[in-house]
This record gives structure tokens, sequence and C-alpha cells, in this order.
């Protein structure tokens, strides 16, 4: 009789999987508004998500950049581990405005064994002026070991 475990790790068998990836996430802390010259400014959150059930990951680098590339923060002192089916978001407030229009976040992940890949994506929102904005952009890996 296969262990719970077995059971999972069998269900989620077809998914794609890694031993780590670096990613690319897009991060819109403010976006045109409806004149050229004018802004919306949004909170956006990362957030890492592990979809694996039975493996944990390692979150060693989140590192933020603006429009034109530059380094703003890194979001880590250490590493990090992400349980099984846990989130790990970070958030950036709205009236921080310091990544602009096409900031983007650097994501490094990794396990000791092929694990299945997790979400990484970012959530942008707004509710200023009786109007509410979201939307969210899913991050593209750049490397993957």
């Amino acid at each position: 009789m296969p262990t719970a475990a077995e059971v999972v790790e069998a269900e989620v068998g077809d998914v794609d999987k890694l031993k780590g990836q670096k990613v690319y996430v897009p991060i819109y802390s403010s976006i045109h508004s409806w004149q050229k010259d004018r802004y919306v400014d949004l909170t956006a959150i990362l957030s890492i998500r592990n979809i694996s059930p039975v493996d944990k990951i390692i979150i060693s680098k989140v590192d933020y950049y603006d429009t034109n590339g530059k380094f703003i923060r890194n979001y880590l002192s250490k590493p990090i581990v992400l349980s099984t089916l846990a989130t790990k978001e970070f958030v950036i407030q709205e009236g921080d405005i310091s990544g602009g229009t096409g900031a983007n976040f650097i994501v490094q992940w990794d396990s000791d064994k092929n694990v299945a890949i997790p979400i990484i994506e970012s959530v942008m929102v707004s509710t200023k002026h009786n109007q509410g904005i979201s939307f969210i952009s899913r991050g593209k890996e750049i490397e993957h070991h």
C-alpha cells in the first residue's frame, strides 16, 4: 500500500521539475494613466508559491531593479525555506515608485533534488479615486539547473 506522500507524488508526477531557477518577474509600481505625463501608483506584490505537496524549496535571491535595470535593493538577508504548498510575498507599497513603470525582480530558488517548479508572479493593485485596477504578471525563466 503506497504512503500518502507517494500517492501525492504520483499525482504531480506529470509536472515540470527542476533543481532551481533564476526568474525575471515584471513589476509595475506605477503605470501610465489617461494622459502621457500622468501616472497611477500601484501596490505591487511579488508572490512565490511552492506548488509541491511533498518538497520544500530554498529562496536564495530576491533582488529589485528599476526601469533602467539599476539595482534598488535585496529583499533577503539570508536564504529562506519555503515549505510545501507555502507562499512568500514581498510588497512594494503604493507610494514607493522607485522602480518606475518597468521595474522587475530577479528571484533565485533552489532544491537538492528535482521538484515541481514554483509559481512566481506579481500582482499589482490600486483602489484610488473610486476606481479599482488590478492585474498580474508571470515570471519568466532566465536560467535553470
